[in-house]
């Protein structure tokens, strides 16, 4: 066991790894009227959870920016973790597409508010020098005379064999337009793209997912089309337990008896 100051001073370390100028700017801003938010900021969020090793730290801030863009109610800190994702491997081009995947799932304002702040800490950071990766940045993925109907159903096919046909089934009476834009929008004009591989769009969006809090049977879905990719139960497990920082132990332990269920049910099988 650590003791309290160790647990701060580990805490600090990673923060400064994260970002050190934003760390800094965390301890100055708080420590006048909430000297023990800072403490518990620093020992739980950075010292206990941003120390444990299961996650990458370029997969957990990716997860971050994923769910505060989904979010949409932290601005500030989501600018914080866009520079630590840049701080820790991320390429601009895999930002971007995280954000531009947050549409799909949080709706385009949350996503023009992410890409907003990826513009400002890109410009920040070129103004102080920094030489960031610019990454794979297109335009559009999709071939010339392709289906975009065709590709999506493809893509999504790769995660769950029978979710076109579930799709097509459940809203072919009711809404059978939802169902083609879901997968044209969803799985051809953005999971297609290459820039991100579709561990880390998977990762992202189970972290969204889990964040929002409103979405259950579509956050299970992610997570068994995750395990089906090559993400470990490990590697959820540990976005769950990031998550309790951004948007709390409700949300954790939700997104956490998800995944128990995800597995129980693969068990069974």
């Amino acid at each position: 066991m650590t003791t309290l100051n160790e647990r701060y001073e580990t805490g600090l370390k990673n923060l400064k790894i994260i970002d050190k100028e934003a760390g800094e700017k965390v301890v100055e801003s708080l420590m006048g009227c909430s000297p023990d938010l800072v403490k518990y900021i620093i020992e739980y969020g950075f010292g206990d959870v941003y120390n444990r090793t299961e996650l990458a730290l370029k997969s957990k801030e990716l997860s971050v920016v994923a769910a505060l863009t989904a979010m949409g109610n932290a601005a500030p800190q989501l600018r914080v973790h866009i520079h630590g994702a840049l701080n820790v491997g991320a390429n601009i081009a895999e930002i971007q597409e995280v954000i531009l995947q947050m549409s799909s799932y949080a709706g385009f304002p949350a996503a023009i508010n992410g890409m907003l702040a990826l513009k400002e800490v890109v410009a920040e950071r070129k103004q102080e020098g920094k030489l960031d990766e610019t990454g794979v940045i297109q335009s559009d993925a999709i071939p010339q005379g392709t289906s975009r109907y065709v590709l999506g159903a493809q893509h999504l096919s790769q995660l769950d064999a029978n979710q076109v046909e579930n799709l097509e089934a459940t809203f072919k009476d009711i809404s059978p337009d939802l169902a083609r834009l879901v997968i044209e929008y969803g799985f051809a004009d953005i999971f297609s793209r290459p820039a991100l591989d579709s561990q880390h769009r998977e990762m992202a969006t189970i972290a969204a997912l889990t964040a929002m809090g409103t979405a259950s049977p579509q956050l299970q879905f992610h997570i068994k089309a995750a395990l089906k990719i090559g993400v470990s139960q490990v590697d959820i497990r540990e976005i769950m337990i990031l998550m309790s920082v951004y948007c709390g132990f409700p949300a954790a332990i939700n997104g956490t008896l998800a995944l128990k269920e995800v597995l129980s049910e693969r068990d069974a099988n």
